[in-house]
């Protein structure tokens, strides 16, 4: 039986990875994003030269109508089969110090890691608890374990993010879903590359910045049968850094 992943915000940086892995690992990848569908097809292109299996998913993680459309149309599309595999990376940063933090930037961060891991994880769940078998992973952030300035809505997303992800693998232990968090420090992606690398990469044991593909190997650990006693657990990839 072919096996399911979907990635939110899989178009690009570690989504773009995490998929790519997936693929690699033996799951058909369903790439989700909301609007960049030319980086979006390349990680496609980019899966099946490699020999993987994949499609594209476009829908915005922060309405809940839409997901549920998207969702209920793939579902229609593949009714003897499920996604046993979701990995929640779909984010944006918006900082600013609290000061003078606008309350658009506030729901907007909060919308697309926290609502957006509600809407799809609430989708995607009873057909995992049904069969018995699922791997939920969430994207966190080093920003949601330790707080920084700047960030208090990514920082608050993030880390309510973890605190739901403690609750829900409680829930769906006994199923044989396991739910967990993994929490980057600095990794080389679209969502750093703003910032100054040369002097964060000194606060770093390892003084440098993560790759994609290092976080792409957690996830693909975490969604394996080896990683099946491992629930309700935030694992920090950051070189050190706390």
């Amino acid at each position: 039986m072919k096996k399911y992943a979907l990635v939110t915000g899989g178009s690009r940086g570690i989504g773009a990875a995490i998929a790519s892995q997936l693929a690699a690992d033996g799951y058909h990848v369903i790439i989700n994003y909301r609007s960049n569908a030319e980086a979006a097809k390349e990680t496609l292109q980019a899966i099946e030269a490699a020999g993987g299996e994949g499609e594209l998913l476009p829908f915005d993680v922060t309405e809940e109508h839409t997901v549920d459309e998207a969702l209920e149309q793939w579902e229609e599309r593949h009714p003897d089969e499920y996604i046993s595999v979701l990995v929640n990376n779909a984010g944006v940063r918006s900082d600013n110090l609290m000061v003078f933090m606008e309350t658009e930037q506030w729901n907007r961060v909060m919308g697309a890691s926290l609502n957006g891991f509600f809407f799809v994880t609430r989708r995607l769940l009873k057909n995992m608890i049904t069969h018995r078998n699922g791997r939920i992973v969430n994207i966190a952030s080093l920003s949601g374990l330790k707080g920084l300035p700047g960030q208090s809505n990514y920082s608050a997303a993030k880390a309510a993010m973890i605190g739901a992800m403690k609750a829900l693998a409680q829930e769906v232990a006994l199923r044989k879903v396991t739910v967990n968090a993994v929490a980057p420090g600095f990794i080389h992606s679209d969502m750093t590359k703003d910032l100054n690398e040369a002097e964060l990469k000194k606060t770093v044991p390892m003084h440098r910045f993560g790759e994609p593909q290092e976080v792409a190997d957690l996830v693909s650990f975490l969604v394996s049968p080896k990683a099946s006693y491992i629930t309700g657990q935030t694992i920090s990839i950051n070189g050190g850094l706390y």
